[in-house]
């Protein structure tokens, strides 16, 4: 039963640090928008620029490290509460043992 034990805390933690890896995070690309514009009469403005926001690469590797951070600490929570239970079942257990 201790050998589930570590196995399960050991590939929970694998999985948390291989998951939330910055360095597979790819990054953003941005997608050239086309538009046609469809000439039914001389009055239709023609756009000069593509619609949409222009996001700055800069900021996005930003969020994007954030976002990982974020994850990191949120599986070590994760990892650190799993333990408390399995100790505290382990406790229980001893004690259920003895009496």
């Amino acid at each position: 039963m201790a050998k589930l034990r570590v196995l399960v805390l050991a590939g929970v933690l694998g999985a948390v640090l291989f998951t939330a890896s910055p360095a597979l995070a790819e990054p953003v690309r941005t997608a050239a928008v086309t538009m046609t514009v469809a000439h039914t009469s001389a009055l239709v403005p023609v756009q000069t620029q593509p619609p949409g926001p222009v996001l700055d690469p800069a900021q996005t590797d930003k969020a994007n490290s954030q976002k990982t951070k974020n994850k990191l600490i949120a599986g070590l929570l994760a990892v650190v509460l799993l333990a408390i239970v399995i100790y505290g079942r382990k406790m229980r257990s001893k004690k259920a043992k003895g009496s």
